[in-house]
């Protein structure tokens, strides 16, 4: 497995160019099965995620052309109601995705559940209870969930999710849009990847209103169309490199990041004593004094988001003072506190919290990555350490960053990348 050797105490400068959003990329991969027409994403991001997305929905029959750099066309016309082996679902955990487009197109589906992750559970009980809500027949059993339509297929109702889930939020679109009549959507997550999903699929010739709120309205069926959609960029990179210039105390432009989608984020890091403020071209964050501590709390969006909770649990490490950061979406997301302890952080875990006391310094030292965002965090963390980090298996790190080591050592880190 391979490792990055880090050497801190540079700082950061230059130019970031931020890459289409994971976490819109495959709920659009997965919309693709809905139509017997090509539907063609743009900026689409080169990460393993996608890629392995991209694996199951051949499996489905997918049709998978690429074209220009971050581009590729999905052609469903020749789609097939497979069943997805567990090896290629192990490894794609947004597997439950593709249960409401099998559903709405062939009328039943049958999808193993995906496969666990380190930082918890994951449970597609909403999903399965959107579903229920169209008029499904929904059963779990080996391992499987298995869906089946009412004769003359899917009908409009109201969905009531009791969590503002957002895979749940995706599955209760894709279905809508094939069922007959008006389906309404309640508590629906106000993600920008949700409204992102919206937006592909009105391309596509649905109906949709309100994506980005509580309450989406879908008049269905749609009539299917070809379609072309341009991903947004990704949010959660975009706050990590703000994080990377923040820590280093460095100044970077974050080329194509969006103000409207980080503005709780920003808020938090310009309390910190970091500057952000948009350009022409993106964001600029830079920071010239000193970092003070700073409480957070994770929440769903419009909140600060779980997928940045490790990036700012490394930032407050080095801040003056004590911050408290707190979790309130996943229940096993501090597997990163005593790997970032090693490096020399002052972490107390209390429950769901963790008390940052803000060093003087860290100090470099071996450390293993326990999952995607945990990765990034230990490699924040080695950027200003003192001596050599290593970070091993950062094969969870090509899950969701383009080239992040890449990008890093073009602003002035000093990074390496070698074979395990």
């Amino acid at each position: 497995m391979d490792r990055l050797i880090i050497r801190g105490g540079r700082r950061l400068a230059g130019t970031v160019d931020i890459a289409g959003a994971k976490n819109a990329a495959l709920p659009l991969i997965a919309a693709s099965l809905l139509s017997d027409r090509p539907v063609t994403l743009a900026n689409l991001p080169a990460i393993t995620d996608v890629e392995t997305m991209q694996v199951l929905a051949g499996g489905y029959g997918v049709r998978v052309t690429r074209g220009q750099a971050h581009q590729v066309t999905l052609d469903a016309a020749a789609a097939v109601n497979a069943e997805a082996h567990y090896d290629t679902v192990r490894r794609a955990r947004a597997t439950a995705l593709v249960l409401g487009p099998l559903l709405g197109r062939f009328g039943h589906a049958r999808v193993s559940l995906p496969g666990g992750c380190a930082i918890g559970a994951r449970p597609i009980d909403l999903h399965l209870k959107a579903l229920t809500a169209l008029g499904a027949e929904v059963a779990v059993d080996g391992g499987y969930v298995t869906a089946r339509a009412p004769h003359g297929g899917l009908a409009g109702g109201r969905i009531v999710l009791t969590l503002p889930s957002v895979g749940a939020t995706e599955t209760a679109l894709m279905a809508a849009v094939t069922a007959r009549g008006e389906t309404e959507i309640l508590n629906a997550a106000r993600e920008p990847e949700v409204a992102d999903l919206a937006a592909c699929l009105v391309a596509m010739g649905a109906h949709i209103e309100g994506a980005g709120t509580q309450r989406i309205l879908v008049q269905g069926p749609a009539s299917f169309r070809p379609a072309t959609h341009t991903l947004i960029p990704d949010r959660i990179e975009a706050g990590t490199y703000a994080v990377a210039a923040a820590i280093t105390g460095g100044r970077l432009e974050l080329i194509g990041a969006r103000l409207e989608h980080l503005a709780v984020q920003c808020q938090i890091l310009e309390r910190a004593g970091v500057s952000v403020y948009p350009t022409d071209r993106g964001l600029m964050v830079e920071r010239a004094g000193h970092l003070r501590a700073t409480d957070v709390s994770t929440e769903p969006y419009p909140g600060f988001p779980t997928d940045l909770q490790a990036q700012f649990m490394a930032l407050m490490s080095v801040a003056e003072g004590a911050a408290m950061i707190r979790e309130t979406i996943f229940e096993n997301r501090f597997m990163h506190v005593p790997e970032l302890a090693r490096l020399g952080a002052d972490l107390t875990l209390r429950g769901t919290s963790v008390l940052v006391r803000g060093v003087e310094r860290l100090r470099g030292a071996p450390v293993m990555a326990t999952d995607l965002r945990a990765s990034v965090c230990l490699i924040l963390a080695g950027l200003v350490a003192e001596g050599e980090t290593v970070v091993n298996r950062v094969y969870h790190l090509d899950r969701g960053y383009e080239d992040l080591a890449r990008k890093l050592v073009r602003c002035g880190a000093d990074i390496e990348r070698v074979p395990g």
